[in-house]
Parts: C-alpha cells; structure tokens; sequence
C-alpha cells in the first residue's frame, strides 16, 4: 500500500499536534525519510520486466516501509558487517577460517557478481615445502 504526497502530509500534521515540537520534528524526519526510501525503491521496481519479479518487489518495498515505520527494519550495512565473518565460522581449522576471514576483508581476488551467481573469493597463500 503506497501513501499518496496529501496522504503523507495529513500524517505529518497529526504527528506534529500529538508530540511535542521537538519530539515531532524528529518523527516526522524519519517519516520523511522512510517514504523517500520508499519511494526509490518503488521506482526501482518499475523499471522490472517481468509482471511477477515486479509485484514481488513492489510487496517487498512496501513491506520494508512498514518494517521501518515500526523501528524494525535493519540496515543493509550493519547486516552484511555482522554476517561478513560470520559465514568464515564454517571452518573447523583456525588457518582456514584465518584465510577466509582475510578474504572477507578484501585481500586476494574477487571475480563475479550476485548477478552471475555468486561473488567468488581467492587468497593465494605460499606455504613453505617440507622438508
């Protein structure tokens, strides 16, 4: 469900008359901000092909708003920085998952794309021969 520009503004005016100046400025701020957010992912959804992948994300975009109003949405930032050596937890040996928490941090090379599949990363490391 999308709110309409006059739609939006009648809720900035009760926002303001029911909290104090101070407290409404900060509301309506983050109200703002929210349906601005909304709004661009809206339009992003717009520019999808296909009917099916297009109503999925407009649900989603819509969905987000909702989650953000409630204070519950998480930033895409934060996630990916506790998930990030998060998935390097896999490894039972302290050396792999200290190679792999060193790819996470950028080192060694990455090659394709979450649109290709999958984000491949590779560290070369020089071990020393046995003797």
């Amino acid at each position: 469900m999308s709110l309409s520009s006059n739609s939006f503004l009648v809720f900035c005016a009760v926002v303001a008359t029911v909290w104090t100046s101070a407290a409404s400025a900060a509301n309506t701020q983050a109200g703002s901000a929210i349906h601005q957010r909304y709004l661009e992912d809206r339009a992003a959804c717009m520019k999808i092909a296909g009917a099916d992948t297009r109503k999925t994300c407009l649900r989603e975009a819509g969905a987000a708003q909702v989650e953000a109003k409630r204070g519950t949405l998480a930033e895409p930032q934060a996630n990916y920085e506790k998930n990030r050596f998060a998935r390097c937890s896999v490894y039972k040996d302290p050396k792999e998952r200290e190679y792999c928490v060193r790819r996470m941090r950028g080192e060694g090379t990455t090659s394709g794309s979450v649109e290709e599949g999958a984000i491949v990363r590779s560290l070369t490391v020089p071990v020393p021969a046995s003797d």
